[in-house]
């Protein structure tokens, strides 16, 4: 296949040319396409006694497909994903094999028994099981003596028959869309006119009670979390979870492997007792599980003490059966609305159906990170598992553990086998085309490697990835990446560890768009280094400490020019470069101020916006071109004196698209 491989690269090549002339691009990323995988056949056989069988062969990452009969016929036939390949066989028994190839001409192959008689099937046993895990699922398994294929046909009327084929022996899966007993038929054929057929009348059964648990909540300070229900967190205690309020819902602790969880049937209003009068004002949001099988919405309230049916006020939340369906609800989706939550004794739910109920918690964010992780989440594992999960699963949540008051990702790899084997990922939105700067803490308890990079969360699986050494050492790796050619809002940075035994440890990741942040001290954790008032190289720019953060802080007594107020921090800047400039910043009231990139003397070039702050700490992004200047001792600008009060900025980051 090697030739074939080459041709398709030259076809590639040819392609891109043709599409980008005027502008050719880097393909180097055709290295990175995932080879196939999941490679299969389906059979199709006419009978006719003919011998003519179809086969359609199909494959995750595939192009297109070689296929060789197994015959006495030395060429494949060369078909497209999608396509068929048609040939005659004598009686007998054959060993196809299907070669799949990828875009860059890389190939897997699979060989598959193909079984064609002319006579009629004989000894066919079927076995219908309901799906454990998928409600209203049927996985169908059929063998039988000279068959090549069988049907399916699953007794349901309006739905043309039959709806399932598949290869003699495999296993093939059915949704219906009503549970039921139905008359079901399964019919095995081979390259004989005659069929075998079995019927019997099933029961396809319907998932009613969840069989997993909702993602678990991420480790939190007690300060920052009144919890109502849950395992995570310490309860309010006293909570009366089923108050007799004279309604129908029915009230079950349900129990899924230990697991506690509020199950409330034939729901038309039910509420809870709080074992105590809470005060919620301090607290962001509003977190709930909620798992049903036929509810499709449901009110929620949270009830202060003694407050009247006039005055209460609800969120409605629409559900997805058979899954859980997890809530982060503004508190000020409450608060708007009028409702005080310093005195909270009850929540009252209102719905139809049965739902399930876990995780039952007001929170509020954490004190701020001094980590800077840049386009990721919870990079430094200091909120659990939270945006990190195994491979693509977002129920799947990577493990971290905490040592010494700090938590990172941490696994021990006992067998070797396939990188992607052992997986974290976080899904975040990557830009097709753009350079990408991914660091990060790794150590381990041996010699051995790791993949890290960024790519598709789906097929085709594109990516840019590198392999890094890492040792007992607490070290850290910083990887300069390419998007060309792949992008999407769900991809994500990926980390593959199966490839070698040993235990992996991952902490304090980031993700910045260009070549990373080009300032040093961005947090302020070495308090003033670097960081000047103006350009005065021997000024050193007011900082404070609170919680054991470190971070700019100036209080503008009167309001002036601008730049009478200034923190800067001199660094190279490209002359007709475009940079992406973050930081947080925060008042003790609404008030501007200007930020952005310019020269650190006359004539003083600049490119800068201004920013409206307030007293809510937030992340602030602006792209800033350096058109027409440019200097090894520019600067990032800071100008806070055109108004009156304070100005707080922390997590300065400054990189290069």
């Amino acid at each position: 296949m090697k030739k074939n491989k080459n041709i398709y690269k030259i076809f590639f090549m040819l392609f891109l040319i043709v599409a980008c002339s005027d502008n050719l691009r880097d393909i180097s990323f055709a290295d990175n396409i995932a080879v196939p995988t999941n490679i299969s056949a389906i059979y199709n056989i006419t009978q006719d006694n003919t011998g003519s069988v179809t086969i359609t062969p199909n494959a995750d990452g595939a192009q297109s497909f070689d296929v060789y009969f197994g015959d006495s016929t030395t060429a494949p036939a060369i078909v497209n994903q999608g396509e068929s390949a048609s040939h005659i066989y004598a009686e007998g028994t054959y060993q196809v094999k299907v070669v799949a190839s990828n875009l860059n001409g890389d190939t897997a192959e699979v060989i598959q028994q193909l079984v064609v008689s002319f006579k009629a099937p004989q000894n066919l046993v079927v076995v219908l099981e309901n799906d454990a895990a998928i409600s209203k699922q049927v996985n169908i398994t059929a063998n039988a003596d000279f068959a090549t294929m069988f049907e399916f046909n699953s007794g349901e009327t309006g739905v043309t028959q039959p709806v399932k084929t598949g290869n003699i022996g495999s296993t093939i899966s059915y949704q219906y869309e009503n549970s039921g007993t139905y008359a079901v038929k399964v019919i095995a054929k081979g390259g004989a006119i005659e069929t075998t057929e079995f019927s019997v009348d099933f029961n396809v059964t319907e998932i009613l009670a969840p069989i997993s648990s909702a993602t678990s909540p991420p480790t939190r300070d007690a300060s920052d979390v009144i919890s109502i229900f849950s395992d995570a967190y310490t309860n309010v205690a006293g909570t009366d979870f089923y108050p007799n309020w004279g309604q129908s819902t029915q009230y079950t602790a349900f129990d899924l492997n230990g697991d506690a969880i509020i199950q409330y049937t034939n729901l038309n209003y039910q509420g809870i007792n709080i074992g105590s009068e809470v005060n919620a004002s301090s607290m962001e949001m509003l977190h709930i599980d909620i798992w049903t099988a036929d509810a499709t919405s449901i009110n929620i309230y949270p009830l202060p003490n003694g407050v009247q049916p006039a005055d209460e006020r609800f969120v409605t939340k629409t559900l997805v059966a058979d899954q859980w369906n997890s809530f982060d609800i503004p508190m000020t989706d409450f608060t708007d609305k009028g409702l005080t939550v310093d005195k909270l004794l009850q929540f009252k739910f209102v719905g139809s159906g049965t739902v399930f109920l876990d995780n039952l918690y007001f929170y509020k964010a954490s004190a701020a990170s001094t980590f800077n992780d840049g386009l990721l989440s919870n990079g430094d594992f200091q909120s659990g598992s939270e945006s990190w999960i195994v491979g693509t699963d977002d129920n799947a949540p990577a493990p971290v553990v905490t040592n010494s008051g700090n938590t990172h990702y941490s696994r021990n790899v006992t067998v070797a086998g396939n990188p992607w084997e052992v997986n974290m990922s976080q899904k975040v939105a990557i830009i097709e085309g753009n350079t990408y700067t991914l660091t990060f803490d790794a150590w381990s308890n041996s010699n051995r490697t790791l993949i890290a990079g960024i790519g598709l969360s789906a097929n085709p699986w594109s990516n840019s990835t590198e392999t890094v050494n890492i040792t007992a050492t607490k070290t850290t790796y910083s990887l300069t990446l390419s998007s060309a050619g792949f992008g999407a809002p769900n991809a994500r940075v990926i980390f593959d560890m199966g490839a070698d035994v040993g235990l992996v440890n991952i902490d304090n990741v980031s993700l910045f768009l260009g070549n990373g942040n080009i300032l040093t001290n961005g947090n302020f954790q070495n308090g003033s280094n670097s960081w000047l008032v103006g350009v005065d190289d021997n000024s050193s720019a007011p900082v404070v400490t609170n919680s054991g953060n470190t971070y700019y802080s100036v209080n503008v007594a009167a309001a002036g020019n601008p730049w009478e107020v200034n923190m800067s921090q001199k660094v190279a800047i490209i002359q007709g470069n475009t940079y992406t400039f973050t930081f947080d910043a925060w008042s003790d009231r609404n008030r501007p101020i200007v930020a952005g990139i310019g020269l650190s003397g006359d004539p003083w070039s600049n490119n800068s916006e201004t920013v409206n702050i307030t007293s809510t700490r937030s992340t602030y992004t602006l792209t800033l071109t350096a058109s027409g200047f440019g200097a090894s001792n520019a600067r990032v600008i800071f100008d806070s004196g055109a108004a009156a009060g304070q100005v707080n900025i922390d997590n300065v980051s400054l990189s290069s698209n």
